[in-house]
This record gives structure tokens, sequence and C-alpha cells, in this order.
């Protein structure tokens, strides 16, 4: 294979992977670092935090590999993904699987420097990322079993930090699940309309016209999970700014979505990263002051 191929593969990869996209990167990594933020009273170990941030990354990667894989046959029809690698025939199904071997076994070796309660739990992370891409076929809520997905670096980082997983941090990952359902609808209302078409399950679909109500009352449940975690940590008046704040991007993303316009919904899922970024700074300015 000369160099012109291998750069073409790389590059293909690194699309299949999203490697361009981190915005799924950020919205998984800000619940695994308040997690470890509240963990470690904001010192948390060099070693876990390095291999939970570079697991995010990877398992990131690895579960845009499986859904591409998994939905190889419905994104050729969806106009926001009719480009995808392997949707546009630039990557085989098999080369696919294989990439996405290569990001587990990495991301696992990482975890072996961890505890034995943390690999452990792993293996209910590499499940639930691996099943994720195929409940859209079975279910109506798919977000949400991606919420469950996404919220399991909330317990592997306590887990890895403290050894324990104590009711705070199933409130967390209670927060972070319920979180990931709304942006993710959100999400999923831009292709409502191509979903319909080829049989597609969402959370926007089932939810129907009364999608914008449902989120803000989930968005509401996920505040006061937020408020009875100070509470229960002891926390200052510092985290609760940043919950304040944090709520006005709950605000702005309603007002996005208000008219349920394909770009405007999109937006509301990218504003989420700012929503995870304005808590995880509370819990930074809460431990070191």
């Amino acid at each position: 294979m000369n160099k012109e191929k291998v750069i073409d593969r790389v590059q293909q990869y690194w699309l299949l992977a999203r490697f361009d996209k981190p915005i799924g990167i950020l919205i998984l990594l800000w619940p695994a670092l308040w997690a470890l933020w509240v963990a470690s009273s904001g010192q948390p170990d060099i070693l876990v935090l390095t291999v939970i941030c570079s697991g995010v990354v990877l398992m990131r990667a690895a579960g845009c590999v499986i859904n591409d894989y998994a939905d190889r046959d419905f994104d050729p029809h969806v106009a926001r993904t009719k480009l995808r690698p392997i949707a546009a025939g630039k990557v085989k199904p098999k080369e696919a699987l294989v990439v996405f071997a290569v990001l587990c076994l990495s991301a696992f070796a990482l975890v072996l420097l961890l505890n034995r309660y943390t690999i452990m739990l792993s293996f209910g992370g590499a499940f639930l990322a691996a099943s994720y891409p195929f409940m859209k076929r079975y279910t109506q809520l798919p977000q949400a079993y991606l919420g469950i997905a996404f919220g399991w670096a909330v317990p592997m980082s306590f887990a890895a930090q403290s050894n324990e997983i104590p009711l705070i941090a199933w409130l967390m990952y209670l927060a972070t699940a319920l979180w990931a359902l709304v942006y993710d609808t959100m999400y999923a209302m831009v292709d409502k309309e191509d979903d319909l078409k080829i049989g597609v399950k969402s959370t926007a679909i089932l939810f129907g016209d009364k999608e914008r109500e449902i989120m803000a009352v989930l968005q509401i449940i996920v505040m006061l999970l937020l408020v009875q975690i100070g509470y229960l940590e002891g926390l200052s008046w510092i985290y609760y700014v940043s919950l304040f704040c944090a709520s006005g991007f709950f605000v702005y993303q309603q007002k996005l979505i208000f008219y349920r316009e394909k770009n405007d919904c999109f937006k509301a899922f990218l504003n989420s990263n700012w929503f995870g970024l304005t808590i995880f700074i509370g819990l930074v300015l809460e431990y070191a002051f």
C-alpha cells in the first residue's frame, strides 16, 4: 500500500470515528469530570484523570464507529449522514469492525491500570456502547438508552477515584442519563422526517408534538438532581451559581427548538456542551476556594 492510500485510510478512519467533530467527546467528558471532582474533593489522581479522559475519547470514537456500522443501511437515506465513510462506500463494514475492536481494546488496556472495581465496570460500559446503535430498531427510546450508556462514565469515575459508588454517584448518573436523553432528542429532531420515512425509532417521534414540554420537564428534573447533589455534598454558593448559569443554557435551548427548525435544533444540541462546561467550572472553583 503506497503512501497516498495509507493517508487516505487514516483520514477515512478519522472521519469514521468522528474525531473531526469533538462535541460528542465533550458532552461525554463533562459528567466524567464532574464525578472525578466530587469523588476526589477537587484533587483527582493524575493517573485516574488521564485514564478516564483518554477512555472517554476512545470509547466515544468506538461508539461512533459501531453506530455507523449498525446504520449502514439507513445512513445513505438520511441527508445528514449520507456522506459518512461507510454510507459513502469509502470504508467497508469489515474495516469498521476492525477499527471498533482496536479502539475498544485500547480503552481496555488503559482501564487495566486502574482498580479491579473499575475494570469490572468497564465490561458494562463496553456492552452499552456496542449495543446502543441497534436499539433504534427495537425501542422507541434509543435516546434513553444512549443516556444510560453515556452516563456510565460517572460510576466508573467514582469507582476509579474512590473504589466505591456512593448514593451521590447514582444521583449524578441519573442526572447525566436524563440530560443525554434531552440533548439527543434535540439531535433526533433534526432527522425526524427522514427517520419516519425509513422506519427508525426515536424519542423525537415518540414524544410527538409534546417533545418540547417533555424535554422541559426532564431539564427541570436534571437541575433538581444537581441541586440535591450539592446539598448532600455540602457545597457552597459557588456551585449553586454555576447551576443558575447552566440553567440559562436550558432556557436558551428551549428557545432554539421552539419552532422545530432543523438548524436551530442542532444548535440546541451543540449548546449542551456549555451546560456541561459551566457545571464543571463551578465544581473546580468550589473545591479550589
